[in-house]
């Protein structure tokens, strides 16, 4: 990637790679579309955008699972870069397909950083996916691309056990940012005890979770080194649950509620 587009983008990856960094915690709440970007990126705080692809998919009618094609999700990625000035980091599930190109291409868009999930793959080839990535946001004029490498294994604990899955998730966090990831993403319900393994196993600032209920305050996460906690899915359905309270009230007589915010 060349010229001023280029230097903007890398620019901002620099600067997200930064938030990561911060000892204070990045706090982003996850996006689907242009007027959910605008509505978060507009409140004060706000310093990055993370796109949801679960609710991108959702929005468009595909079921979770890259079953949304990869030209819908990067169309709707690029024009939620185009709507914010703000750094944009994607989610994009397991690559689709090809992970190495799916970055590149979202890097062409502004994208300057992404999940991408190991789907549990086995661990060489995961960790080599995570070195193709980076080796790709660096050939695009990217080095500070912040890949978010994502590992399923708490998605599995219940046929695994707790300390198997720890175990698990330490050795291939720490794969992945042996292979140029700077910082892995755990998602699940993870205790104070977990949390502070995993940080203990790859360094301050270099952990990211999900925002689940259960998951300790986000003071407190502050303070264990975390380096970004996420919403995912759940700010569509916080959104959804609002709509479908609403349509409730009106059903009973009632409407639009007090308070209701205008849209810029």
């Amino acid at each position: 990637m060349t010229g001023s587009t280029g230097a903007d983008v890398a620019a901002k990856a620099t600067e997200l790679l930064r938030l990561h960094r911060d000892p204070q915690l990045l706090r982003v709440v996850n996006v689907w579309d242009v007027i959910s970007a605008k509505v978060v990126g507009d409140i004060e705080g706000t310093t990055a955008l993370a796109t949801a692809s679960h609710s991108i998919a959702a929005s468009r009618g595909y079921e979770d699972g890259e079953n949304i094609p990869v030209d819908e999700m990067l169309g709707e990625v690029a024009r939620i870069v185009a709507a914010t000035d703000l750094p944009v980091t994607a989610d994009l599930e397991g690559g689709y397909g090809n992970a190495a190109e799916t970055v590149r291409r979202a890097i062409g868009a502004g994208v300057v950083g992404a999940n991408i999930e190991d789907q549990l793959k086995p661990l060489a080839e995961a960790a080599a996916q995570v070195e193709a990535i980076m080796k790709a946001a660096e050939a695009e004029g990217v080095p500070d691309f912040v890949l978010n490498a994502r590992t399923d294994v708490f998605l599995k604990v219940e046929e695994r056990g707790a300390e198997a899955t720890l175990e698990d998730a330490v050795q291939r966090g720490k794969a992945f940012l042996d292979a140029g990831a700077p910082v892995v993403f755990v998602p699940g319900v993870l205790s104070e005890e977990q949390i502070t393994t995993l940080v203990e196993a790859f360094g301050p600032q270099r952990l990211t979770v999900i925002g689940l209920p259960g998951l300790p305050p986000q003071a407190r996460l502050t303070e264990l080194g975390v380096a970004r906690i996420s919403y995912g899915p759940l700010t569509q359905r916080v959104a959804l649950t609002a709509l479908a309270e609403l349509t409730e009230s009106v059903r009973e007589g009632g409407g639009i509620p007090e308070g209701t915010r205008p849209l810029n």
